[in-house]
């Protein structure tokens, strides 16, 4: 059973709906600047502790990967006396190996952690302090991310997530006056970063993917403290920001029930490395190879993976890149095959599956050239029933929303769409179905098949009760001690001395 974060408060404080009108960015700006830790309900902010490590465990791995290696020799060590430097690499470091957590909307924790953790440290908050900026961080990210998802950027390309994390999560820390988030957050989406998907997928530019903006979002917050103005209005007005990133502006999205529609309450935490759809496909291949072990891909026939169109879009993207050990990393975290079949071999699948020698291995690549991706219709009707990526824009959008589906996926896959379910008063009962179905065909004519609807520790009922207890475990995986982990459950009573402990012995190697 999760430990309870927050008893003391006994109950959950009365929700404070704002919905004073006004511009977006003005509106989220004067919301932020006056959270305190009490307006927060416990079990939201017992959803940030657990995102804290989770992310957490996330820059390690990234930090452990040559490649993470080579961004730290670039621009220095996670924790450094400048707390800007320190948000960018830790941001750097959490993000590419797409271990990252997820929300609706949004790659949330590569900003929205990152940053207050970096500040935190620098500031000496205490373990509160730290909770709050990231609630409030997640909170103004993911709902300007949701304003544009349905446009052409979404998952971690959708980059500008990360200006409006990064500058929440710093002025949260250093409770900036309205004012100042007002002129940092319209500072911050003058100039939003759109990544080229060549470069994402084929190069090393992937690590610096939220780097970049975390970076751009520091000098917006040091501009705004100087004097500096932004237009208030960037994110609705014509000229402004959803009218180029978004092909269905949801203007409402970003302010829509401030103070009583949580988006941490969406979170999905990564438990293993890879993009849309591999999450469910490696949970069902464990449960295959427990059954199947000992298996070589001589005794394989073929290997069909169902999924959703959100998975085989994806993947078609990856594809593309990837032709075996010497395939870049952008596109190795996006393709299905090789984790599906490594994980059938060995039984998991983790970050030092994308690197020599376990990338090298003949046998995995043999038995990924037998994986087969078939779209379900079933999974994809499931998919757009869920909060989680993009099912609740679609509901606000309406008929507009439809347009953007059949864009997306075709005109058969807007008649999937549940035209009666109403948009979420809340997201208590969020869930994110990116499901998948790993079936193995032998040669010897047995076959095995294995469903997962909700992957392990995306957002739904087992996530919600159990979410402690999953990110511990990652963070053990991952090379944390057990001690560090154990004691997030108190997060929120450290005082700062002991934060700033934890969270050096969180990061070290």
């Amino acid at each position: 059973m999760v430990q309870a974060l927050c008893s003391e408060w006994g109950v959950d404080p009365p929700a404070e709906p704002v919905d004073e009108p006004g511009p977006a960015l003005a509106r989220l700006a004067d919301w932020a600047a006056a959270v305190r830790p009490e307006m927060i309900p416990c079990r939201v902010l017992k959803l940030a502790a657990s995102q804290v490590l989770s992310q957490v465990a996330s820059v390690r791995a990234g930090a452990a990967h040559p490649l993470g290696q080579r961004l730290a020799a670039a621009f220095g060590r996670p924790l450094q006396d400048d707390p800007r430097m320190s948000a960018g690499v830790l941001a750097g470091l959490g993000s590419w190996l797409n271990l990252d957590d997820t929300a609706y909307a949004g790659h949330l924790s590569n900003s929205t952690v990152a940053v207050p953790l970096a500040y935190a440290h620098a500031y000496r908050l205490d373990g509160l302090g730290l909770l709050t900026a990231v609630v409030v961080a997640n909170e103004c990210a993911a709902r300007i991310t949701a304003a544009a998802t349905l446009g052409p950027l979404r998952g971690q390309s959708a980059v500008h997530t990360h200006l409006a994390g990064a500058v929440a999560g710093r002025l949260a820390c250093e409770q900036a006056p309205a004012e100042v988030w007002q002129n940092a957050f319209g500072l911050a989406f003058g100039m939003p970063n759109w990544p080229l998907m060549r470069a994402f997928l084929a190069s090393d530019a992937r690590l610096l993917n939220t780097f970049t903006p975390v970076r751009t979002a520091m000098d917006a917050c040091d501009a705004a403290r100087a004097g500096l103005l932004g237009a208030p209005d960037l994110i609705e007005h014509p000229d402004g920001f959803l009218a180029r990133f978004a092909s269905v502006p949801l203007p409402g999205a970003a302010t829509a029930g401030l103070g009583r529609r949580w988006h941490t309450e969406t979170l999905s935490f990564k438990m293993h490395p890879g993009g849309p759809g591999i999450d469910a496909a490696v949970d069902c291949a464990a449960d295959l190879h427990r059954m199947l072990r000992p298996l070589s891909p001589e005794d394989v026939e073929e290997i069909v993976v169902e999924a959703s169109l959100y998975t085989l879009y994806a993947a078609r993207h990856a594809e593309r890149y990837v032709s075996g050990p010497g395939s870049p990393q952008g596109a190795l975290v996006l393709h299905v095959p090789y984790p599906v079949a490594t994980t059938l071999l060995g039984g998991a699948f983790s970050v030092d599956d994308f690197a020599g020698p376990a990338l090298e291995d003949p046998a995995r690549w043999a038995l990924a050239d037998k994986v087969r991706l078939v779209h379900d219709v079933g999974m994809t009707r499931e998919l757009l029933r869920s909060e989680a990526p993009f099912g609740e824009a679609l509901r606000q959008a309406g008929a507009d929303g439809e347009a953007w589906l059949e864009d997306f996926g075709g005109a058969s896959v807007v008649e999937l769409l549940d035209r009666e379910r109403p948009g979420a008063e809340d997201f208590t009962r969020a869930t994110k179905a990116t499901g998948a179905r790993v079936t193995v065909r032998l040669r010897d004519g047995r076959e095995f098949s294995r469903e997962r609807l909700i992957p392990v520790g995306a957002a739904g009922p087992e996530t919600r009760r159990f979410h402690s207890r999953m990110v511990r475990e990652k963070f053990v995986s991952l090379g944390g001690r057990t001690d560090v982990a154990s004691r997030v459950t108190r997060l929120h009573r450290m005082p700062a001395p002991e934060l700033r402990e934890w969270i050096e012995s969180a990061l070290r190697p």
